[in-house]
């Protein structure tokens, strides 16, 4: 088990040491939880296979299940992207930094424990001040799922982080509250003029339309069968551990 710090962050300037302690802990391979608008990301090194390895046994999750990689601006994004294509630098520019992650080919530099094996990556820039500036102390592009058990809701807060991952990281930056406190929307790109949701978030249809026209769902949000794009896409997620009542009828 490991000795987890908790640190809270209010002035990113006069606590500048502290991020690039975390910073120095993802290039070293370990574990950091940081904050962004939308839940906790748990961080780690996403170009060093063993680092994302441990995110999957630090959350109990599924090893084919791809994990999305934090940058901190689109110039970070062509560390692990093979190519960022039109449509993609249109999405960046209206919706980065914000609750949009875009699956982009990956370079060879990135493992396959941060794709799923795919040949993909999913990649994204937090609207989080604290957020990136630590991801610019880390230097590289850093996984960040949610820091929750597998299966368990996403934290947006640093003292529900530690209900979960006290003991199973190293840090925990606690940056205060997420003020989305759901996921990202996750797309990709088909051609010039659209885009798949592979999973809904941050970011609606309505939102993506503004900027592409043509807008999709992917096939697997329904039916569960196929091998996962994305998070969110195949296992089970966010199933909270306490009693529910489903209430039927008419609302009077």
């Amino acid at each position: 088990m490991k000795q987890t710090k908790l640190v809270e962050i209010t002035d990113i300037e006069k606590q500048k040491a502290i991020l690039e302690e975390a910073g120095q802990i993802i290039r070293d391979g370990g574990l950091v939880v940081f904050p962004t608008e939308t839940v906790y990301g748990i961080g780690a090194n996403g170009l060093d296979a063993d680092a994302c390895r441990s995110i999957y046994v630090a959350k109990g999750r599924p090893s084919d299940n791809p994990l999305i990689l934090t940058v901190p601006d689109e110039e970070g994004a062509r560390q692990a992207a093979a190519v960022i294509p039109p449509t993609a630098q249109k999405l960046m520019g209206r919706f980065w930094p914000g609750p949009l992650t875009i699956v982009l080919p990956r370079k060879p530099i990135v493992p396959d424990a941060a794709t799923g094996g795919l040949d993909t990556v999913a990649l994204r820039c937090p609207d989080h001040d604290i957020c990136r500036a630590f991801l610019r102390c880390a230097g590289v592009p850093v996984a960040g799922p949610s820091a929750n058990l597998s299966t368990r809701p996403s934290p947006t807060t640093a003292e529900e982080v530690m209900h979960d991952m006290d003991g199973r990281v190293d840090m925990v930056i606690d940056g205060g509250p997420c003020h989305i406190g759901v996921e990202s929307t996750i797309v990709e790109c088909n051609g010039d003029d659209g885009v798949t949701i592979l999973r809904p978030g941050g970011v609606t249809v309505e939102m993506l339309q503004e900027v592409v026209p043509h807008v999709q769902l992917d096939t697997t949000l329904v039916t569960g069968k196929g091998v996962p794009k994305a998070p969110g896409m195949k296992y089970r997620h966010y199933a909270p551990s306490a009693p529910m009542t489903v209430v039927v009828g008419p609302v009077d």
